[in-house]
């Protein structure tokens, strides 16, 4: 089935030449369309130009594009994915990083791909967010989205973190590490798989729980079903960092909860219909890759 795409927004990763290029051929592309075009204000200042498109900011994308492109890599993506989760406005991303495995259409053939998804040749896939608050004295004090994951870390501390772990208001177990990852499918290809977390196919209801260098050995990661609520108890005296998608953070006091649940929103992504998960694993994870000589 065809899509109505009338209004196309651009938001490219700042500070990047590269993506300037990219992001105004894109640009003239869509307007010989005869789309109307624009990009977004912080990309445009950042890269210095406009080239005579219309700018709006994220709100003005949310309320109003049919469809927004993503000129960079993974972090450009999961930035603009949070900003735009609550408006649900599709998402394609244009690799322009260093792995892409939210950014799947490769630069050099980044028009022939975006024509046939303009003429409704592609599949659609949503991809489930995280909400979390941080919760202190019982009162909320922080609050956020993450696509990939939350990381809770000892900082700048020289050693382990002391904390309590509960499913759904049930204990699990007190845990002393560098701290845990809990990762959405999607971030299961991220920082949870150096950590020796599982790969969560996205279509499948689940987080993982990933520990991060715990004391005990028999601690290993664990997948939940992602109707779950998952609070971690930071235990005395020791403070922590949370780290959302690798892009915000909040410094955590010692007794606060932080409080995880699968938020209501997901992220829209569209592929060229040759997409296949599977495919993007072999060619980011270089499985059956011939080993080189010695």
């Amino acid at each position: 089935m065809k899509r109505e795409i009338r209004s196309v927004a651009l938001v490219g990763k700042y500070q990047s030449p590269d993506v300037a290029e990219s992001v105004l051929d894109i640009a003239r592309f869509l307007r010989e369309r005869g789309l109307t075009v624009w990009i977004e204000q912080g990309t445009a200042s950042s890269i210095g130009m406009a080239g005579g498109f219309s700018l709006a900011t994220y709100e003005e994308i949310g309320a109003s594009a049919d469809l927004a492109l993503v000129v960079g890599g993974d972090g450009t993506m999961l930035n603009t994915a949070r900003r735009l989760a609550e408006h649900g406005v599709p998402l394609v991303g244009i690799n322009q990083g260093r792995v892409g495995f939210l950014t799947d259409i490769g630069r050099d053939d980044a028009i022939a791909r975006l024509a046939e998804i303009l003429d409704g040749r592609c599949t659609e896939e949503a991809r489930c967010m995280l909400s979390v608050e941080v919760l202190r004295g019982g009162a909320r004090v922080f609050q956020t989205l993450a696509l990939n994951d939350v990381v809770v870390n000892k900082g700048d501390l020289g050693r382990m973190i002391e904390f309590d772990v509960a499913i759904n208001d049930e204990f699990v177990y007190t845990q002393r590490s560098d701290g845990m990852i809990v990762a959405t499918p999607t971030g299961s290809t991220a920082y949870a798989l150096s950590a020796n977390g599982p790969i969560l196919h996205p279509t499948i209801g689940a987080i993982a729980l990933v520990p991060l260098c715990p004391h005990a050995l028999t601690a290993r990661a664990v997948t939940l079903p992602d109707d779950c609520r998952i609070d971690i108890s930071l235990l005395p005296p020791h403070d922590a960092r949370v780290h959302f998608d690798g892009q915000a953070r909040f410094d955590a006091r010692a007794g606060d909860t932080l409080r995880i649940v699968r938020s209501p929103h997901v992220v829209r992504l569209l592929h060229p219909e040759n997409y296949s998960y599977f495919a993007m694993l072999r060619e980011k994870l270089h499985w059956s890759a011939t080993p080189r000589p010695r």
